[in-house]
């Protein structure tokens, strides 16, 4: 089963402490790309949350953001760290006296100031153990969404595919039931060619038939259309299988086209040609949406 690498996904819970809720954008990306947003109090968490995303998505521009607003019952007053507030204050009144008898003067410090210098006011200590769990049960949940999301339009784009390739083989088919109808019309051709010749003697057999098997030779498709179909075969197994199929895919559609092109430069019939130019615009659709699979 093939994914796409565009999807969509939003998981929110409700826990004490607030309400999480991770959202989850990805887009079309010749590598995983990643894109973290997180709270500052959820710093510690991104190593855990960039392992479980990287198991889950292998390819794709991801943009993971958390959101966190905290339920105002548990919201908690500040602490006031009493023996640092003490040694400020005392180290604040040495430093007065010192510009005192330097002949300076300073201004005292104000308990507003004081409340401000950094480490005075602490947040009181909390077990956020569990509220960093939920967060990761949440993203958990959410990448299982986006995978459902993005297989949800895996699908769709492999029920095309599985179209295309049905209309190349029967373009396969129909040139190839062609081939003998074609290489008649080309010994046609010379001898008619042949017998409009002035020769002061019979022609040779031997080297007509000789110059006619190398001209059939050039003329060949044979090869191209037995790997056109190989290359059909490839497509549907990539498609069935549970691996990320987006860069083989990507890769047989060159071959494909490869074909096509040489198919195209070696037809001696207009059918055939235009049957070339078809598998040719079939290949550009499939390559189109191959760029958007993982």
């Amino acid at each position: 089963m093939i994914r796409s690498m565009t999807g969509f996904a939003r998981r929110e819970l409700a826990h004490a402490a607030g309400t999480l809720a991770w959202e989850l954008r990805t887009v079309n990306h010749r590598y995983l790309e990643l894109s973290l947003r997180l709270p500052e109090e959820f710093r510690s968490l991104e190593a855990e949350c960039r392992a479980a995303i990287a198991a889950s998505v292998k390819r794709g521009k991801l943009d993971a953001t958390l959101i966190f607003r905290a339920a105002p019952g548990a919201v908690s007053g500040l602490e006031l760290d009493t023996p640092f507030l003490d040694e400020l204050i005392k180290r604040t009144h040495e430093v007065s006296r010192r510009a005192t008898a330097h002949g300076g003067q300073m201004t005292p410090s104000s308990p507003l100031e004081l409340l401000r210098w950094p480490g005075v006011l602490k947040e009181p200590q909390q077990d956020r153990a569990p509220l960093l769990g939920a967060a990761l049960e949440t993203l958990r949940a959410a990448l299982g969404e986006l995978a459902g999301s993005r297989a949800s339009e895996g699908e769709r784009i492999a029920a095309m595919l599985r179209a295309r390739c049905q209309q190349l083989e029967e373009q396969v088919a129909a040139v190839r039931a062609r081939l003998p109808e074609v290489r008649e019309r080309i010994r046609a051709r010379l001898e008619e060619r042949l017998g409009q010749l002035t020769l002061p003697a019979e022609p040779n057999r031997e080297r007509f038939e000789q110059e006619l098997a190398l001209a059939l030779a050039r003329m060949d498709v044979d090869e191209e259309l037995d790997r056109l179909s190989s290359h059909v075969a490839e497509t549907a197994k990539a498609l069935g299988g549970d691996e990320p199929a987006g860069r083989r895919l990507d890769f047989l559609m060159q071959e494909f086209n490869r074909e096509a092109n040489t198919l195209s430069s070696k037809s001696q019939d207009s059918a055939t040609t235009r049957a070339a130019v078809d598998m040719k615009v079939l290949i550009e659709q499939m390559r189109e949406q191959i760029q958007n699979v993982e």
